[in-house]
């Protein structure tokens, strides 16, 4: 009896340690589940800036024509033509063991393109900096991550730091654009829209930080969310089936 009791005292440090560790994975694992959900991006101002912040601050990032815009209180699209950010990370196929080789940590960045779910990867255009979308072949010259966020608020990153930047395309209708500033230098690099000699012309431009936002959850992504289960559902019933069937042959 007492050599038992002893073996269960021992046994007790080993059984918690397993315990814990279970336990910190399955934390881990649902801190991860985020990044598979479909969310909305909303812009936030790192500082106050007169005259922006009540412009700007919680304005909805929408794609339009193959290129990335804020879409705040003033500005004019024409209607029907832009489709709210709605998307989550993707491994990229071609990238991700050279992003993880380099020393950085992220995905591939999806989102729907129109109201029938069709996907599009985000990615920065590698000659102008601009914050685009497009289809794999589109998207694979240029640069297409990591993408990842912030561990704390899920603010989001590209190659590991927040370096987005809204600047003003369109005075008239007042349409800003999203580009991220690779190189930290205010997109002054030569060819770039902050290189006035280049460009001949002054752009505004805004930091800008973006913001994974769940969407509201109503009727028609309700819809969706249960045809998505059933999916994996039959996807499971099928894999189960298949695998019976190899025993049976065996």
């Amino acid at each position: 009896m007492v050599l038992g009791i002893l073996s269960a005292v021992a046994a007790c440090p080993a059984i918690v340690g397993t315990t814990e560790a279970v336990r910190h994975g399955q934390k881990a694992q649902a801190k991860e589940v985020h990044r598979g959900q479909k969310v909305n991006l909303v812009v936030r101002l790192p500082v106050p800036v007169a005259g922006y912040s009540e412009k700007f601050e919680g304005s909805l990032i929408v794609l339009k024509e193959n290129k990335v815009y804020i879409q705040h209180a003033q500005s004019r699209f024409p209607p029907y033509s832009v489709h709210p950010f709605a998307g989550y990370y993707l491994p990229y196929p071609a990238n991700q063991n050279k992003w993880a080789g380099a020393g950085y940590k992220g995905e591939g960045l999806v989102s729907t393109i129109n109201e029938e779910n069709h996907l599009n990867w985000l990615y920065v255009d590698r000659n102008t900096h601009e914050v685009k979308y497009g289809i794999r072949a589109e998207a694979e010259v240029h640069c297409t991550g990591p993408w990842d966020c912030t561990s704390v608020d899920r603010r989001m990153t590209f190659e590991g730091w927040e370096g987005f930047v809204g600047v003003q395309v369109d005075e008239e209708e007042n349409l800003w654009a999203l580009h991220f500033d690779r190189h930290d230098d205010g997109l002054s690099s030569e060819g770039l829209i902050g290189d006035l000699e280049g460009t001949g012309a002054q752009r505004r431009m805004l930091e800008v930080q973006l913001v994974r936002k769940e969407r509201q959850k109503d009727f028609e992504m309700a819809c969706e969310e249960r045809v998505e289960r059933l999916r994996a559902i039959k996807g499971k019933q099928k894999e189960q089936q298949e695998e019976e069937l190899q025993e049976e042959k065996e």
